[in-house]
């Protein structure tokens, strides 16, 4: 079992990933939020985010050490995500995360957050986790305006790549 500190140096890690200092406000109050709540997969292939995720815990912790056992947090499939959005489109991964922030609306919710507004944080994240945002991706991490697919029922590696060619053509 991990340490109450244990974890604080694993989360203060990961919001680093995020680089909160390039804005005035804070966000301590969402990430914790996000890395409260377990990311579920029931798309094909999105257990491959998880699998992304422990990556994030063996670097954090290094291979010798036991990893927490405990299920993947959003926090942490998106800090994930975004390194792969970063490689994908040659950017920066503090950047995608800001985007993934900022497309499912939570940029809205700087530190404090009230009891309501935590509420609405947990609707946001329920909605992106069990993909009841629209069939454009509106709502997720990735909205599209044109799309062929009902992106609820696209695993998230071809959102990220549908997203990353919509908005950065080639």
């Amino acid at each position: 079992m991990m340490t109450k500190l244990f974890n604080e140096g694993y989360f203060d890690w990961l919001i680093a990933q995020i680089d909160t200092g390039r804005t005035h406000r804070t966000f301590e109050d969402l990430f914790r939020c996000m890395h409260r709540r377990e990311f579920v997969w029931f798309i094909p292939n999105d257990d491959n985010r998880v699998g992304d995720a422990w990556d994030l815990r063996r670097e954090f912790w290094g291979e010798g050490h036991p990893l927490p056992q405990n299920g993947v947090s959003i926090l942490e499939v998106l800090v994930a995500l975004s390194r792969r959005a970063a490689w994908v489109s040659s950017g920066e991964s503090h950047e995608w995360m800001w985007i993934f922030i900022k497309n499912l609306k939570l940029n809205k919710f700087p530190d404090p957050i009230s009891f309501r507004k935590e509420n609405q944080v947990e609707d946001i994240l329920e909605t992106f986790v069990w993909r009841t945002y629209a069939p454009n991706g509106e709502g997720g991490l990735f909205p599209l305006h044109e799309t062929k697919e009902d992106q609820t029922k696209v695993e998230l590696w071809y959102q990220m790549h549908a997203y990353i060619n919509e908005k950065i053509p080639i």
